[in-house]
């Protein structure tokens, strides 16, 4: 059996590592680290130019119409360039929300200003530290109007809307909000990786819109399966360039006449490295099939690939500093850019841990139900 993207995948896959090669040297990352830029507008317009934003968003909307395993492959080339750009917000997310819970109209008015770049969107859940869940949530909507705080919003200060989770009770869970309207306050956050940046927004008597198909706490969980998959992909296109940066260095670099690629230290090292990508790799694949196909398995494909992606991560970009020794550690070299950005995606979308724990309740209520119809 063949996983293999299909050939237009791969090309697109191929016309996009070109294109990132070119126009995100680790140079533009370092651009914005070093200066007061939230992200990179100048590669954000070149990538809508591109329909990257409009990849999975169907043609009748303003989009390309390729699908949500093209969104898969450009996410990987993503992260693979560490790219400073709000794709994950404005596409896992916004456009993914309102692609599954909006109304006709509301698809028509918002995916061709999402498809196009015209705007930015982004998505709004944690309201506290620790664990996001849905049913927890505190933020209500009277009267059309929203009331509540959310905290660390990937992208929120440079958002033109935001899909906002709530707690609705019988009524609508996300509600979509102008960020430039009325009733929000902005607040930029510090983060570790600040080529993603983050806000804090405070929502007084905001005018909500309803995404009138997203009722009840899974629907939420819903939007977070859906966007786990592409950011899995970008997580993996991370680790994959951490992996081939240190073995570029393994292979360069010598010591006592040897290069330290031939040290069973340095080797080992290696081997678990990409034992961890190729792990993350294959159970992304699983997710990919199970988004692609909105297969009954999605929550436990999405779950695993989120696990193993941020466990990649961390241990990867760890490991490839360790590879480069002391000056692995210094600023000058690149192994910070992928280190920063792992830990940070290690944290979006809920963290690892919480994962781990929707994995185990799924395999509990399917493992109940399968010895119950036995």
């Amino acid at each position: 059996m063949n996983f293999e993207f299909s050939d237009e995948l791969i090309q697109l896959r191929e016309q996009a590592r070109r294109f990132l090669a070119d126009r995100c040297p680790p140079s533009v990352p370092r651009r914005i680290l070093d200066t007061d830029e939230p992200y990179a507008a100048d590669l954000w317009r070149a990538i809508a130019e591109m329909g990257w934003t409009g990849a999975a968003i169907p043609e009748e909307y303003g989009g390309v119409g390729l699908g949500r395993l093209a969104v898969c492959v450009l996410a990987e080339e993503i992260g693979r360039a560490v790219a400073p750009v709000p794709f994950s917000s404005s596409v896992y997310l916004a456009t993914e929300a309102i692609m599954l819970f909006g109304s006709e109209q509301q698809k028509q008015t918002w995916l061709p200003k999402l498809a196009s770049g015209e705007i930015i969107g982004t998505f709004a859940l944690a309201e506290r530290p620790g664990a996001s869940d849905p049913a927890k949530l505190t933020s209500s909507v009277a009267a059309g109007r929203l009331a509540g705080t959310k905290l660390a919003v990937p992208d929120g200060d440079i958002a033109d809307i935001a899909v906002v989770a709530v707690n609705g009770g019988d009524s609508p869970w996300l509600h979509l909000v102008d960020l430039k309207g009325a009733g929000v306050t902005r607040e930029t956050v510090a983060t570790f990786d600040p080529t993603r940046s983050h806000a804090r927004i405070a929502f007084s008597g905001a005018q909500a819109e309803p995404l009138p198909g997203s009722k009840g706490a899974d629907t939420v969980r819903t939007l977070l399966d859906y966007a786990a998959v592409p950011m899995a992909f970008e997580q993996v296109g991370g680790v994959q360039a951490a992996l081939d940066m240190a073995n570029a260095y393994a292979k360069e670099r010598y010591a006592f006449g040897r290069p330290i690629g031939s040290f069973q230290g340095i080797k080992h090292k290696l081997a678990d490295m990409y034992i961890q990508v190729e792990l993350a790799r294959s159970n992304a694949y699983y997710g990919a099939w199970a988004v692609h196909t909105s297969a009954a398995e999605l929550p436990i494909a999405a779950s695993v690939a989120r696990i193993a992606a941020c466990e990649a991560g961390w241990f990867v970009t760890k490991e490839n500093i360790q590879t480069h020794g002391g000056m692995g550690f210094t600023w000058q070299m690149d192994c910070h850019l992928y280190y920063r950005r792992a830990k940070l995606l290690r944290l979006a979308l809920g963290g690892a841990r919480e994962w781990k724990h929707r994995l185990v309740n799924e395999l509990r209520v399917r493992n109940t139900t399968d010895l119950a119809a036995a």
